[in-house]
């Protein structure tokens, strides 16, 4: 029988971690009460530096790693900022909300993410005619400082590697967009998770 405690990180292991999201001048923007799992081995559930930094550790180990932006989310781009009418959007319309794609924009956002997620915009300002949008993730073209702690370290079961995520963990995936947002109440259109309801989409 393993002895979980013993059990080192690498591929096909799923991991319990405890982390800190800051900014390079050290402004936390986010540290959750719960620990994070998520499948290590090259499934997407965290940045590949992070998971580096992880491989062969066993529970106890911690440590603060700094990412750069083309490490964590990316540069920020000014072509995915967006001005639209404020017609073409339901109300109430507040700063803050997400919506999954914009109209006249989609093919663009198609062309460029055509194998992946569909591109979320940020409402970013509310004037009386116009709405700006924003495509970039609220985090692109920042340094980031983690600093995480392994609390457990377990085997990854058949079903888990086969789906790619822990069993009930597809929800919350360290510092990557998830697909649902039922357990990030805490976090209402937060940085790292969205909003209970989903970012919306326009027709």
């Amino acid at each position: 029988m393993f002895d979980k405690c013993r059990m080192k990180i690498e591929k096909n292991t799923i991991v319990s971690l405890r982390y800190k999201l800051t900014d390079a001048q050290n402004n936390v923007i986010e540290e959750p009460d719960s620990p994070m799992v998520y499948l290590h081995g090259g499934y997407e559930g965290t940045f590949p530096k992070i998971e580096t930094l992880l491989d062969g550790q066993d529970v106890g180990y911690e440590a603060t790693i700094q990412l750069e932006p083309n490490e964590a989310f990316g540069e920020y781009d000014p072509e995915l900022l967006k001005i639209e009418p404020r017609t073409r959007f339901p109300e109430p319309l507040e700063v803050g909300m997400q919506f999954e794609g914009v109209p006249d924009a989609e093919d663009d956002a198609a062309a460029d993410d055509a194998d992946d997620e569909p591109l979320i915009y940020t409402v970013t300002d509310v004037a009386d005619n116009q709405v700006v949008l924003d495509g970039n993730h609220p985090l692109a073209g920042m340094a980031l400082r983690f600093w995480v702690q392994v609390e457990d370290v377990r085997a990854a079961t058949d079903d888990e590697i086969e789906n790619r995520h822990p069993e009930g963990g597809e929800s919350f995936s360290f510092g990557m967009p998830n697909d649902d947002g039922d357990d990030d109440e805490e976090f209402p259109g937060g940085v790292l998770g969205s909003n209970d309801a989903g970012p919306h989409t326009l027709h």
